[in-house]
């Protein structure tokens, strides 16, 4: 099964659309905060190659990774799910 875990911070308005739509799907998402926690700003930055959230970190069950910046992509994916 796949996993999956949302790079956001709440004063962002395109996270906080985001995550409102997260709360009508059934898909279990891990919150990476990259305000309160700066690894994960630096997890972000590592594995996706920039900083910009809101950023959905999709990772298959074969351990590929996929990182996922635009939030209407990521809205679009969450309900396809």
């Amino acid at each position: 099964m796949s996993s999956y875990a949302l790079y956001y911070y709440d004063q962002c308005p395109f996270c906080q659309m985001v995550l409102r739509e997260m709360r009508n799907t059934q898909v279990q998402v891990e919150l990476m905060n990259t305000l309160t926690n700066p690894v994960n700003r630096q997890d972000l930055i590592q594995g996706g190659g920039r900083g910009t959230v809101p950023c959905l970190r999709i990772t298959g069950e074969n351990g590929d990774v996929q990182w996922m910046y635009e939030s209407s992509d990521i809205v679009q994916y969450l309900k396809s799910l």
